[in-house]
């Protein structure tokens, strides 16, 4: 099934030509490095990191450091007694579609009947259940806040949002762990293609740097420990990187049908032309070292917008800073676009923001969609000497100028789940 992008080659069915052309037309994120998409891309571009020593954890923890969202957490619409209710992944959400609302600029009297939500996360509301087993303990069952139970569903991120802007269409909660921000954004696109709304909230909400997160990732082996200034921990495709470093944030698109978007004369930043899922199915944290799915998962993305992989101008690389994920994803480009890789640019944002998890993939087609507007791609941080495994076009440790017409962004997760992105500039 098709997302009808602009470069669509070769001749197209009666029913593939009834297909909706799917447009990005607002964008919001919260994240380690800023409250909205401007700042978080400025600093992003100026090679800020967002990851920091994080205080008050208990010494015997092997990892204590992380990119957090810094400060207190107040999201409009949302006043202080709600807030105390709502999850922190929620709140993070809400914050995103209000920025991402705001600048699409949809009229008061939008059909909210055809209007819907796709919102993923990988862990789901933990830092609630975690309190309220707290509280079970030292009080007993009544300390148990009545909340509970929705407030750490996967789904009430979507569901609040729905709730906040009546938002009566599909509202859908995508659980895959690192690639459910882009899953998300890539089923509300099929969504829209198919006639089943005319635009869409779509996105991903993390929040989970807790102790006994920490704890487990780290016995997984999966977290650096690097010694030193924590924002030198998180190093895609260096040669001296040893695990992820875990962050929380948020990440929502409006997507909306291109028809709908130009009969409202709505501003429209980026086309969203292709999108594909595959499976490893090879291992339940590790990914399948010959790199099979992902291959295949970008090569059906790219063949979804009509596109071939010589027309891609940079890369987004879902790379986290692991020994084993990196250099499976070099490999796995370097298959996928064989000559044209030495001369196309990859950057690896996690350096910057660190690891999202389920709202990495939401957050990076952000990216995307600036580094299409403005000309810049944005830089991989401490990036000091790269691993010959992972040789690649990288745009390392300062941003680079380049007027890109297609990019294209991979999220990649536990359990073998894959997703690709493609995303086109509004002139294409």
């Amino acid at each position: 099934m098709s997302l009808g992008g602009a470069g669509r080659r070769g001749a197209v069915s009666p029913g593939e030509a009834e297909r909706r052309r799917v447009v990005v037309t607002g964008a919001g994120c919260v994240t380690p490095l800023g409250r909205d998409v401007a700042s978080t891309f400025d600093a992003l571009v100026e090679g800020r990191s967002g990851v920091a020593e994080l205080m008050g954890l208990d010494e015997a923890l092997p990892v204590r450091i992380g990119a957090a969202v810094a400060g207190p957490l107040e999201v409009e619409g949302v006043g202080p007694k709600q807030r105390r209710r709502l999850d922190r992944g929620i709140l993070l959400a809400l914050a995103a579609a209000n920025e991402a609302l705001a600048g699409a600029g949809l009229p008061g009297d939008a059909d909210r009947e055809r209007a819907g939500v796709a919102v993923g996360t990988g862990i789901g509301g933990i830092g609630t259940l975690l309190a309220n087993h707290r509280a079970l303990l030292e009080g007993g069952p009544r300390r148990v806040s009545p909340f509970f139970v929705p407030m750490t569903l996967a789904n009430m991120p979507a569901g609040m949002i729905a709730i906040q802007h009546g938002l009566h269409g599909p509202n859908l909660a995508y659980v895959t762990a690192c690639a459910s921000g882009a899953h998300a954004i890539g089923e509300a696109a099929r969504c829209i293609e198919r006639g089943d709304a005319d635009w869409m909230l779509a996105g991903g909400t993390e929040a989970c740097i807790e102790p006994l997160v920490l704890a487990g990732f780290a016995r997984m082996g999966a977290l650096s420990r690097r010694p030193g200034d924590p924002r030198l921990a998180s190093r895609p495709f260096d040669r001296d990187r040893d695990g992820f470093v875990l962050g929380e944030g948020a990440g929502v698109l409006v997507l909306e049908a291109e028809d709908h978007a130009r009969a409202r004369g709505a501003r429209t930043r980026a086309c969203l032309a292709g999108y594909a899922a595959s499976a490893d199915a090879a291992h339940l944290a590790a990914p399948d070292e010959g790199g099979e799915s992902a291959v295949r998962c970008m090569q059906t993305a790219l063949a979804d917008a009509g596109l071939e992989p010589a027309d891609v101008g940079w890369i987004n690389a879902h790379a986290t800073s692991t020994p084993v994920g990196d250099r499976v994803e070099a490999r796995a480009l370097r298959r996928v676009f064989g000559d044209h890789v030495e001369h196309l640019p990859v950057s690896a944002t996690k350096g910057a923001t660190g690891h999202l998890l389920g709202a990495a993939g939401a957050v990076e087609a952000i990216f995307c969609m600036c580094a299409l507007e403005s000309g810049i791609l944005p830089p991989t941080i401490n990036l000091e000497s790269p691993d010959p495994e992972c040789a690649l076009d990288h745009v390392a440790n300062k941003a680079r100028r380049a007027a890109v017409r297609v990019v294209l962004s991979n999220s990649f997760g536990f359990g073998g789940v894959n997703a690709a992105l493609v995303l086109e500039g509004v002139e294409a």
